[in-house]
């Protein structure tokens, strides 16, 4: 809870300051007559009560001072014509010692005759803004500690350098709360209060110049004229009295403390007529209104001013801030504006910032407008959001019915991926119209060629028109709506080749330039995530996962699919079992969202081994046989074939199906020879197949598996050689897989430790240490050693398996001798670094 703090006393700034305070302190009687000008809050009373503690005896009577005592008078520019007669009198009488602060406006003739005499011939002395460095110093002393580098520096930013409103906004927190403030860039409301008093007594027309200041309208003195009803002179006079103020700074513009205050505490009517005023204005003159509408957002202003004032904005941050825009077109239609004039900008910035239920639902009611070229636009917005969602196909109808922009390329593109290959020719050869020639336009059409391709001929061809779709479409960063990007079809086209370092590349070009904008930073981070997961980097994997799934929205079921489908291959490569069955459901679910197509493959291969897996095979049956149909009418494609087939492998591995096995390496068989990947996939299927017969060839399978390794399949390269080894009886053949799983891996093996007083036993050739992964335990030794970790007798665990207690003991008698355990201890120690404590399985 923040609690305002009292017992905090406001430094003095400056060296010039503390060498005056120094000089009155060694010569208290020494002659000084000097003049202190600076706005309001910037030190001149903190100054002025330094020189009185040197100068016990001051006064601020004039009569008094008559008699020799020290004059000190603050506020001068409040003082009465007489008073300033007098002290000006009490000057020419020769007045040794007389200290006088103002600020620089108002300034009438008398004062600034005084003021000439106080500074002949010493200057005046100004009070600036604090500098960084002593806003730090600053914060310091009032806090009691130095705040960060960035805390400074937001401090400075909030607060101009001002020592007074920095004092407000240091005195609701302590040091750590005042971090806390900075790093979250929120200043509390405690520290906005205090300017009431400030606001309040401001001259109506002063007040209003803030508001528009706090606007955007800077110096632009012809603007400001039109807003206020002012003529020059006058309105050189408000800015003079806001700048001696403290609430309008040199260049036009208030400090952010001061413009939250502005927007908080002064009445909403009169600030929304301002801002009104200022946009009307700007239009006039040809000027962006976005920033001054924007300060209105919140604020419950309404009318038609305001609610054309909110349209206009919006339709000027489309591009550049489409949340913005929808907020703005929101607050339009809920300060009166007509929803259906602003249907096609408002689905548009919806659709960029990812509020695809606003898009899809303002572009759905365009499809019914008169105006054809409104129902293009719908037809291409809603053809957008449904690829996200999933609808593939219904999106490529949508696309060819729109026609405008890159819709036919992204037609063509729709098409190719559900299974209608002569189509989406057919849609890119014909002319039809001709499209503008932008980047997206000549993108899209790039991205087409690039599927179209992919679908015949080798794996590589596609890639080279799909990376050049992505490289081209860079400048346009976040501005331009998709259905998908040229950079994710490259990378899932790189993925499906086995090119994990080209996928990777595009894909953090992409991330990088923010590609696709909101709607598709997710589609990039998680296709990222997916290469980390191909290659064995579990924990970069998982971490960005985590990033997308804490960022705050929805994912689209496109999205959401690779997510869950990559929090399942995550828990299945770490052995998680228990963790695999918590995501399965909602992987389950967001598959069922997704109709098959040639995009999601990769996600559905995924599924389909987990399914196996956890027996759950047969509920993936319908989306298994879509894709093996999707697959044939497309002709096989070498490109998005065997990685399909390699999943339906990875399943039959599962539940040693031999049969699957051999029928999914025979298919790989036929793709050998096209690329090193397809090779590579075809020999280690061969050697699968041969481990399941219970006849692997050790020198086969570690050639087949490392020429996984060299493509970047780490995990799969070590998980067969590591299951060939507990499938073979020959003590030097299992001695050399294993090997081969631990350098697969990417883990050294370690010394076996040996108890004190213990036979060593055989080394290397008879018994083996801790293995790369549990990659070298089956499935069934996984859940045995499981549920032994969990505290389970051998009798329990056999009862939960449903098999006998001596069959428990014969299982952890194989994996003792697998990992070269010296005793059950050891035995267990290793399981446990090997499976971890999620590995349990659930009830």
């Amino acid at each position: 809870m923040i609690t305002a703090r009292t017992d905090r006393t406001a430094p003095l700034g400056g060296t010039e300051q503390a060498g005056l305070l120094e000089a009155l302190t060694a010569e208290p009687g020494a002659p000084l007559r000097l003049a202190v000008l600076a706005p309001a809050g910037h030190g001149k009373s903190t100054l002025l009560r330094a020189v009185r503690e040197r100068w016990p005896e001051a006064t601020g009577d004039v009569d008094a001072a008559t008699a020799g005592a020290p004059l000190v008078v603050d506020d001068a520019h409040l003082a009465t014509p007489e008073r300033i007669a007098a002290i000006g009198a009490l000057l020419e009488q020769g007045a040794p010692r007389v200290v006088l602060a103002a600020r620089p406006w108002p300034c009438p003739p008398a004062l600034s005759a005084v003021l000439a005499t106080l500074t002949d011939p010493r200057p005046v002395l100004t009070l600036p803004a604090l500098t960084v460095q002593r806003t730090a110093r600053f914060a310091a002393a009032i806090t009691g500690a130095a705040p960060s580098a960035t805390t400074a520096r937001f401090l400075h930013t909030c607060t101009g350098g001002v020592p007074r409103f920095l004092e407000r906004v240091l005195a609701p927190a302590d040091a750590e709360g005042i971090e806390r403030m900075a790093a979250q860039r929120r200043i509390p409301r405690e520290a906005v209060e205090p300017f009431r008093a400030d606001l309040d007594g401001l001259d109506e027309r002063v007040a209003r110049l803030l508001i528009a200041a706090d606007a955007g309208a800077g110096n632009d003195l012809v603007l400001l004229g039109e807003v206020l009803d002012a003529d020059r002179d006058t309105l050189a006079e408000l800015v003079e009295s806001a700048r001696a103020a403290a609430l309008l700074r040199p260049d036009g513009t208030v400090a952010p403390v001061v413009g939250l205050a502005i927007r908080a505490l002064g009445p909403v009517d009169r600030r929304a007529g301002t801002v009104q005023r200022l946009v009307e204005a700007l239009g006039r003159a040809g000027k962006p209104v976005l920033g001054a509408a924007s300060t209105l957002l919140g604020s419950g202003a309404g009318g038609t001013g305001v609610a054309s004032a909110f349209e206009c904005a919006a339709r000027e941050a489309v591009d550049s801030d489409p949340a913005l825009a929808t907020r703005l077109f929101g607050a339009a239609a809920d300060a009166g504006r007509p929803v259906t004039s602003m249907a096609p900008g408002w689905a548009r910035a919806a659709a960029l910032a990812g509020d695809l239920d606003t898009a899809l639902r303002l572009s759905d009611a365009l499809l019914g407008d008169r105006d054809p070229e409104l129902r293009a636009e719908g037809a291409g917005i809603s053809a957008t959001v449904l690829a996200h969602r999933g609808e593939l196909a219904r999106s490529a109808e949508l696309f060819q019915w729109s026609g405008i922009g890159g819709a036919r390329a992204f037609a063509a593109v729709g098409l190719a991926g559900t299974g209608r290959p002569e189509a989406a020719r057919s849609l890119l050869a014909s002319p039809g119209e001709p499209a503008m020639p932008t980047l997206l336009a000549g993108a899209a059409q790039r991205m087409a060629e690039g599927v179209a391709d992919s679908l015949t001929g080798a794996p590589a061809t596609a890639l080279p028109p799909l990376t050049s779709a992505a490289a081209m479409l860079e400048p346009a960063g976040a501005t331009t709506l998709m259905p998908d990007s040229p950079a994710a079809l490259a990378a899932l086209a790189a993925l499906h080749a086995g090119q994990l370092t080209l996928a990777d590349s595009v894909l953090t070009r992409a991330v990088g330039n923010g590609a696709g904008g909101r709607l598709l930073a997710g589609r990039h981070r998680l296709l990222r995530a997916w290469v980390a997961m191909t290659r064995g980097e579990l924990p970069d994997a998982a971490a960005i996962v985590r990033e997308v799934a804490d960022g705050g929205r929805t994912l689209e079921p496109r999205d959401e699919l690779f997510r869950r489908a990559l929090e399942v291959g995550l828990a299945r490569r770490s052995s998680d079992i228990a963790g695999m069955r918590r995501v399965w459901q909602q992987a389950y679910e967001a598959l069922m969202r997704h109709q098959v197509d040639l995009f999601m493959l990769l996600p559905l291969g995924e599924l389909m081994i987990a399914a196996a897996r956890l027996g759950e095979h047969d509920s993936l049956d319908r989306h298994a046989a879509q894709a093996s149909e999707l697959l044939s009418t497309l002709g096989d494609p070498p490109l998005w074939t065997p990685m399909v087939s390699w999943s339906r492998l990875q399943a039959a591995v599962t539940t040693q199906d031999g049969d699957q096995a051999g029928v999914q390496a025979e298919t790989l068989g036929r793709f050998a020879g096209l690329s090193p990947f397809t090779t590579a996939l075809a020999e280690a299927a061969a050697s699968w197949h041969a481990v399941l017969a219970g006849s692997p060839d050790a020198e086969q399978v570690c050639a087949a598996a490392g020429q996984l390794h060299e493509l970047g399949l780490r995990w799969d390269a070590a998980r067969l050689a590591g299951q060939a080894a507990i499938r073979t009886s020959d003590r030097a053949a299992m001695v050399m897989l294993l090997d081969a799983a631990r350098r697969f891996h990417g883990v050294a093996r370690q010394p076996r430790q040996v108890p004190s007083g213990e036979d060593p036993g055989p080394e290397p050739a008879q018994q083996q240490t801790g293995v790369a992964d549990a990659s070298a335990l089956s499935d069934r030794e996984q859940e045995v050693a499981a549920l032994v970790l969990d505290g389970m007798t051998y009798k329990q665990v056999g009862a939960r398996l449903f098999i006998s207690a001596k069959t428990v003991e014969h299982h952890m008698a194989r994996m003792r001798g697998k990992l070269g355990a010296a005793n059950r201890r050891e035995l267990l120690g290793m399981l446990r670094e090997l499976l971890g404590e999620n590995a349990r399985p659930t009830a």
